[in-house]
C-alpha cells in the first residue's frame, strides 16, 4: 500500500503555500484568435461535457465544460484552416476557422450508434489477454523521448452545494520516456489564483491524495501501479463490453473489477483500447469502497483529531490523444466525495473535491527536464495570493477549462465575501 500512496500528490481544503515560476512556454498574448461556444447532440440538443477541441497538425487543445462550453484560444502562428471535435460515441467533426474570432456558436455532433450496430469488432477470445498485449505495446504506442507540455489544471471544493475554495493554474509538465518510471517526471505552477471562502466555520484542515502532481501520478499508463501492470494483472476479471468509437477509431472497451482482497484497496472501471493500434485512449475506474477503513488510508493523509471522515467515492477519468503515429496524456478528471462530522455532533456534512488537467499545448524538438528546486512539491497543496480572482484578462492567452455557470456564480458570492 504504501508503494501506491507515496506515488501520488495532496490536495488540501485550506490555504497553503503557492510559488510563482518562470514560465517555459512564450506567451503570445496579441496575436491570437478565439473560437468559442457549445456543443450539442445534433439529435437530442442535450449540452456535451467533455468534448475534446484541437487544432489539427498542431498540438493545441482544450475541452468542453460540464455545461458543454469552451473558448479556443489560437495563435496566428500556426495558420489554423479548421478545428476538431472529438467524443466518445459521436462521430469528429472538423469545423472550418479563417483567422478571425467565432464566438457564441452552437456546435453540433452526430451520435454514431447506428454505425456501431453496423460494425462488428472481432473480440480477444480472453480479454485479459487484450490488455496485456496493450500494455506490452506502451513503449511502441507512447512517447519514447522526452516531452514538455503546458496545461491548465483547476481544483474546486464544495461544502454541500457551496463553493468554499476554487484554485487555478497554468501549469508545466515535464515527461521522460514512456519505456522509463515517472521518477523524472515533474509539474511546475507557472501562474495561478486562488480563492477561498473566508467564514472560518467554512474551512477544513484535511489533506487528501490529488493536487497538480495528478498529471504525472493518474497517468495510468506510464504509472502503473496506478491500476495494475503486467505482473499485478491477475488481481482483476475482465469483461468485453460494447464498442465505441472515438476519434473516429474504433474502441474496444474492457471493463475491470478486482477479485482478490490486498491491504489496500483495489479500482474497478473500464479500459478503452485503440482497435488498430491496441494503445490506451481512455480510462474510467472507481476506489474500491467495500472496506471504508482501507479506502480512507488510501485517500487521507492528515486530518484533526476528533473530527471523523467517511469517503464515499474516488472517481478518475484519464484520456490519452493520438498525434503522429503515437498517443499523449490528454485530461485528467478526479472526483473524490466524502463526509465529514467531529465527534458528539448528529450530522455529517457532505464534501466534494473535483480535479481537472487539460493538456493544451506542447513544446517542439529537444527540452529539458524541469529543475527539482522549481517544481511543485507532492507535499504541496495549490494555492495563490491573488485577490481579484475574476480577472478576465487574467490568463491571457492561455487555454483554460471554461467555468461553468455554477462556478462562475461561485466565483462572485465568494468576492462578495470580500467587500
Amino acid at each position: 500500500m504504501e508503494t501506491r500512496i507515496k506515488r501520488i500528490g495532496i490536495v488540501t481544503l485550506l490555504i497553503v503555500l503557492f510559488t510563482s515560476i518562470t514560465n517555459v512556454f512564450a506567451q503570445d498574448n496579441g496575436n491570437y484568435f478565439t473560437i468559442s461556444g457549445v456543443v450539442k447532440d445534433k439529435s437530442s440538443k442535450k449540452k456535451l461535457e467533455y468534448v475534446n477541441i484541437s487544432v489539427p497538425g498542431s498540438k493545441l487543445s482544450s475541452i468542453t465544460n460540464e455545461d458543454g462550453y469552451f473558448a479556443l484560444k489560437i495563435k496566428d502562428s500556426i495558420q489554423a484552416k479548421e478545428i476538431e471535435f472529438s467524443r466518445i460515441g459521436y462521430y469528429s467533426a472538423l469545423v472550418p476557422v479563417n483567422g478571425e474570432d467565432l464566438l457564441d456558436q452552437t456546435f453540433y455532433l452526430n451520435p454514431n450508434e447506428k454505425l456501431l450496430n453496423d460494425v462488428i469488432i472481432e473480440s480477444w477470445e480472453n480479454p485479459i489477454d487484450l490488455v496485456r498485449e496493450a500494455l506490452r505495446r506502451v513503449s511502441v504506442n507512447y512517447s519514447s523521448k522526452p516531452d514538455l507540455f503546458t496545461g491548465f489544471y483547476r481544483e474546486t471544493v464544495q461544502k454541500r452545494r457551496k463553493f468554499i475554495n476554487i484554485s487555478e493554474a497554468v501549469i508545466n509538465i515535464y515527461k521522460s520516456s514512456y519505456k522509463e518510471d515517472i521518477n523524472d517526471d515533474r509539474v511546475q505552477i507557472f501562474k495561478g489564483r486562488n480563492l477561498v471562502t473566508t467564514k472560518v466555520s467554512d474551512t477544513l484542515a484535511v489533506k487528501l491524495l490529488g493536487g497538480p502532481n495528478l498529471s504525472i501520478y493518474a497517468d495510468i499508463v506510464k504509472n502503473q501501479d496506478m491500476l495494475f501492470d503486467e505482473e499485478s494483472i491477475n488481481n482483476f476479471s475482465y469483461k468485453m463490453e460494447n464498442p465505441e468509437f472515438l476519434d473516429n477509431r474504433q474502441q474496444y472497451v474492457v471493463s475491470f473489477a478486482p477479485v482478490i482482497i490486498l491491504p489496500y484497496p483495489l479500482f474497478y472501471g473500464k479500459l478503452y483500447i485503440d482497435k488498430e493500434t491496441l494503445s490506451f485512449t481512455r480510462a474510467e475506474f472507481y476506489l474500491d469502497m467495500k472496506d471504508r477503513v482501507k479506502a480512507t488510508e488510501t485517500i487521507l493523509r492528515k486530518k484533526p483529531a476528533g473530527l471523523r471522515f467517511k469517503p464515499d467515492e474516488v472517481f478518475f477519468v484519464v484520456s490519452y490523444k493520438q498525434r503522429d503515429g503515437k498517443s499523449y496524456l490528454n485530461y485528467i478528471r478526479n472526483e473524490v466525495r466524502f463526509k465529514c462530522d467531529w465527534q458528539r455532533k448528529l450530522f455529517a456534512t457532505n464534501y466534494t473535491v473535483l480535479s481537472e488537467m487539460v493538456v493544451t499545448e506542447s513544446k517542439e524538438g529537444s527540452v529539458s527536464n524541469i529543475p527539482r528546486k522549481e517544481s511543485f512539491n507532492k507535499n504541496e497543496s495549490l494555492s495563490d495570493k491573488v485577490m481579484s480572482f475574476y480577472d478576465k484578462n487574467f490568463w491571457g492567452a492561455y487555454n483554460i477549462i471554461e467555468p461553468t455557470e455554477s462556478l462562475e456564480s461561485a466565483v462572485n458570492k465568494l468576492k462578495k465575501e470580500y467587500k
